[in-house]
């Protein structure tokens, strides 16, 4: 197969709009509009915030004031997105001249109509919206609710021997679709799920050779 030459140099001189209001879509509009007349299409103004604090890592602020583990699930599903920057890609849509839009209300054709009923030529969307999780594999296994949801109690199934959840929101805290998270919730779930088979499980306590992030 010849390699996949998929890159921001593809669309070069260009019409694209990409589609979302986070820090993926930013960033790949902000490659984007280096070669390309790009327009950002999102259904709120993006929010910034910033990526080093006080000199700090966000990051870290997180893990030193465990907001990390904080159970603050219902507060934080109605906080808007916002984008994690340095002040780079936002300079970087200014530099390029992408702009913001209102969200178009449908493809034509050729292109989209926008909000404000300008229908216009579009060469590519690029689509950064996220995604919703879906098991259709664990369909009348009982690892689901009736709306398709694991059932589970801090990451381990309550009604499937051995399953487990990690990586996905809130699985245990607001780290938990992080690289951040993940590992201290893969070790709980391991711990628990040693437990019922009587076998001792990992310890969720980190090994001395993990970094911290500065």
């Amino acid at each position: 197969m010849p390699p996949n030459t998929a890159g921001p140099a593809t669309f070069t001189g260009r019409r694209v709009v990409v589609v979302g209001g986070g820090n993926s879509a930013v960033q790949i509009a902000a490659e984007l509009g280096a070669v390309a007349d790009t327009t950002l299409a999102t259904r709120r103004p993006i929010g910034w915030t910033p990526q080093r604090p006080l000199g700090r890592d966000v990051h870290w602020w997180f893990e030193r004031t465990r907001f990390d583990t904080a159970p603050l699930r219902r507060l934080l599903t109605k906080v808007p997105v916002s984008v994690l920057d340095d002040g780079h890609h936002r300079s970087a849509l200014e530099e390029y001249g992408v702009d913001r839009r209102e969200m178009f209300t449908r493809l034509t054709r050729d292109g989209v109509l926008w909000a404000d009923g300008t229908k216009e030529p579009v060469e590519a969307v690029v689509w950064a919206t996220g995604y919703r999780l879906a098991f259709p594999y664990l369909t009348g296994s009982g690892a689901l609710d009736a709306d398709g949801r694991p059932r589970h109690r801090g990451g381990v199934a309550t009604a499937v021997p051995s399953l487990g959840f990690v990586g996905m929101e809130f699985r245990r805290s607001f780290s938990s679709k992080t690289l951040r998270g993940v590992g201290r919730d893969a070790a709980h779930v391991l711990s628990r799920l040693g437990r019922r088979r009587g076998a001792p499980g990992p310890s969720s306590k980190p090994s001395g050779d993990q970094r911290r992030i500065p």
